[in-house]
């Protein structure tokens, strides 16, 4: 009798540890999915407003340097168009080169779930017990 009693409460007890593992696990990747959404979001926003800022600047920039080229047409205006050459160029190598760095860092996508999920390996781990025999003579 003891023995049914101890398996029961055996499997209830393993029926308890899955139901937990499922529901960490359905936790863990609903977190996921909420980051892969917010990333999502994130990189389209930030691909529609850099859009905007360049073809704004752009413009911008070229107007400018037509109004300083007409405006100083009679006296220098080989001077001003390799200014304004020289400066775009430099722009455009200066945005190249952070264009690559920022590329190269790479993004924090899963940064939070990996968080969580390295909590759960060291809070499921058997604990280090410290047999350092003592000092004592």
């Amino acid at each position: 009798m003891a023995d049914s009693v101890s398996r029961a409460g055996l499997f209830a007890s393993l029926r308890g540890l899955l139901g937990t593992a499922v529901a960490l696990l359905k936790n863990r990747l609903e977190l996921l999915g909420i980051e892969l959404a917010e990333e999502r979001e994130r990189l389209l926003a930030l691909l529609v407003w850099g859009a905007v800022a360049c073809v704004g600047l752009a413009a911008g920039l070229v107007f400018f340097a037509v109004l300083i080229t007409v405006l100083l047409w009679d006296s220098n205006r080989l001077l001003v168009l390799g200014v304004f050459s020289a400066l775009f160029l430099g722009a455009g190598f200066y945005a190249f080169v952070m264009t690559s760095r920022l590329a190269r860092a790479g993004s924090k996508l899963f940064a939070a779930s990996l968080a969580e999920l390295h909590k759960d390996g060291a809070a499921l781990a058997p604990e280090k017990t410290s047999a350092e025999p003592s000092d004592r003579q």
